[in-house]
């Protein structure tokens, strides 16, 4: 597995660390983040999107990203799309 390190959440503190990697092997984004509440994940599973089936499959998961890491997920996307790794 090729993981390239992004970068951690800037307010990391003691117990939260969402984190950005780049599994270029794989062309795929990692992301760690923090768990939703019940009511949240609740939510995701309700949502109903044109030719999907509602609910989370047991090999997904819904994750929170603050949105100061929005730089991150751009530069690991940025690493994506650079023509060298495919």
């Amino acid at each position: 597995m090729d993981l390239q390190f992004i970068g951690i959440d800037p307010n990391t503190g003691d117990g939260e660390s969402p984190t950005v990697w780049v599994d270029q092997e794989k062309e795929e984004l990692v992301l760690q983040g923090w768990k939703p509440s019940l009511q949240l994940e609740a939510a995701c599973a309700e949502f109903e999107v044109p030719g999907h089936a509602k609910g989370i499959p047991d090999h997904e998961a819904v994750i929170r990203i603050p949105a100061r890491m929005m730089p991150m997920i751009r530069e690991a996307c940025d690493v994506l799309d650079r023509p060298d790794i495919r």
